[in-house]
């Protein structure tokens, strides 16, 4: 597996002077956002990258050239990559008041964190998210469980969908990872996805409570 450099921070680490490190797309967006708690978790998010890369390039964090472009519309909200061939992609991620960023060079990363204290409806959420094969290993599990675990399977799959850039557009009960105990998996891909033999998963935990992943991709085979 290629090297992830995983970095976590906290929405409360937001103060005045962060907002001088962000560039003209960022700044219209923070400004934009009215809820104070949104505002600071995507403020420290982009501050936390900017730092991280600024190191990596050599240049400072408010000089880090990064774009965004959505694969659907071509808009300015998509995966945020680095504009210049450095080899290095990033991946932030948050989750209440845990703001995270991975960088990887050499390979495609995406990084996932939830919450563990979140309000989440586990049989709704299964219904939508997870295969067959992996709802009956939910509910095989004693009701106490099934929550934690759910949202071990949730991580795992967010960060395989970010690493690829696709985000939630990707069909999530057709995309199957291992069960929750066992070593972190990909078993089965969406045929709109292609399959991707070269992808790794690594499960995360934040502070001792908060589940995390992060996948890393370094080859892609297509559909025939």
């Amino acid at each position: 597996m290629k090297s992830v450099q995983v970095s976590w921070a906290r929405s409360a680490d937001a103060h005045e002077g962060l907002p001088a490190l962000l560039d003209p797309v960022e700044r219209a967006r923070y400004e934009a956002t009215v809820d104070p708690a949104t505002r600071n978790r995507f403020l420290v998010g982009c501050a936390l990258s900017r730092r991280i890369l600024g190191e990596l390039l050599g240049v400072p964090p408010e000089e880090v050239p990064l774009r965004r472009a959505c694969p659907t519309c071509g808009g300015p909200h998509g995966k945020p990559r680095l504009a210049v061939p450095a080899g290095y992609d990033f991946s932030v991620t948050h989750s209440g008041d845990v703001v995270g960023v991975a960088v990887c060079r050499g390979a495609e990363v995406g990084l996932d964190v939830e919450e563990a204290g979140t309000a989440l409806d586990v049989d709704a959420a299964a219904r939508t998210a997870l295969s067959p094969r992996e709802s009956a290993a939910l509910y095989a599990l004693p009701p106490a469980e099934r929550k934690p675990a759910f949202l071990r399977v949730w991580t795992r799959k967010e960060a395989v969908l970010k690493a690829l850039g696709v985000g939630l557009r990707a069909p999530l009960r057709e995309l199957e990872v291992s069960a929750p105990a066992a070593s972190p998996t990909v078993l089965a891909w969406p045929d709109l996805l292609g399959d991707h033999p070269g992808t790794t998963l690594t499960d995360l935990t934040v502070d001792g409570v908060h589940p995390a992943a992060v996948a890393v991709t370094t080859g892609v085979r297509t559909p025939s």
